[in-house]
């Protein structure tokens, strides 16, 4: 039987055992947090946008390997993209990015997808 770490792909090991934009920004332009009740695993992104593009963009992760891992890859995912691109990135598309995801795994990118909306709502307020 294969250990949990071993059912990862080494690209989703890589962003939690080395994460990207990790912490909170002291001034963000819009920030968001999102959470799945089942699990609790809890997901918060900041980002300091200028002239519509994300310059920098930071996550804090409370939860499961899989979700700290999505949470590093959104945020340097996002860094110097222009809001008005990001509205159609999906879970899907989060799990492709990371080499995939088990089935019990997939809150991880639902909760990475949502955090995300939740931003760009924070986002449009201000645009």
């Amino acid at each position: 039987m294969l250990s949990a770490m071993e059912r990862y792909s080494e690209k989703l090991l890589d962003y939690f055992r080395h994460p990207r934009n990790a912490g909170e920004l002291a001034s963000p332009s819009a920030a968001a947090e999102a959470s799945n009740p089942v699990c609790g695993d809890a997901l918060k992104l900041s980002v300091v946008m200028e002239s519509g593009t994300l310059m920098q963009v930071r996550f804090k992760a409370a939860g499961c390997v899989p979700t700290i891992a999505c949470g590093s890859w959104l945020a340097e995912y996002l860094e110097n993209k222009r809001f008005s691109s990001l509205s159609s990135l999906a879970p899907a598309s989060i799990e492709e990015a990371l080499g995939g995801l088990p089935a019990a795994s997939h809150h991880a990118a639902v909760l990475a997808a949502d955090v995300l909306q939740g931003l760009l709502r924070e986002l449009a307020k201000t645009a």
